[in-house]
């Protein structure tokens, strides 16, 4: 990498099972319909940020489960978890740590075990209703 290259725009990938799973909306009779709420709703936070990391980001929403087949937005990538969405956030933060070691990541969960996780990267956390509106 030459050092005149520019960093890319911050990361923040979005546990959706996790943040969707946050607010008790009935969102479990529609858990797709719940993806794509929280999904429309990460458009403006690609713009203008959040608390901990003002914009503009680079979004990514992890889904899983009966949310797959939710579709990205142009400032909102969709990414679907094969398997364990944990393992899928732990993935991209990994991959982008790597790919720019000065790249901000910020992982956007609840869950206890995937804080520690990525934070073993460098990945910065915080709480679902730093998305929440």
């Amino acid at each position: 990498m030459e050092q005149n290259e520019a960093v890319p725009l911050p990361l923040l990938v979005v546990d959706g099972a996790n943040v969707v799973g946050s607010v008790p909306d009935g969102w479990w009779r529609d858990r797709r319909g719940a993806a794509e709420r929280l999904r429309d709703g990460l458009v403006a936070v690609a713009a203008r940020g959040v608390p901990e990391l003002p914009g503009p980001l680079e979004v990514v929403l992890v889904v899983e489960g009966a949310a797959r087949g939710v579709a990205g937005l142009p400032r909102v990538r969709v990414v679907e978890a094969g398997g364990s969405g944990d393992d899928r956030i732990v993935e991209l933060v990994r991959s982008a740590r790597t790919e720019d070691p000065r790249r901000t990541c910020l992982v956007v969960t609840a869950d206890r075990e995937l804080r520690s996780r990525v934070g073993e990267l460098g990945a910065g956390v915080t709480g679902p209703r730093s998305v929440r509106s």
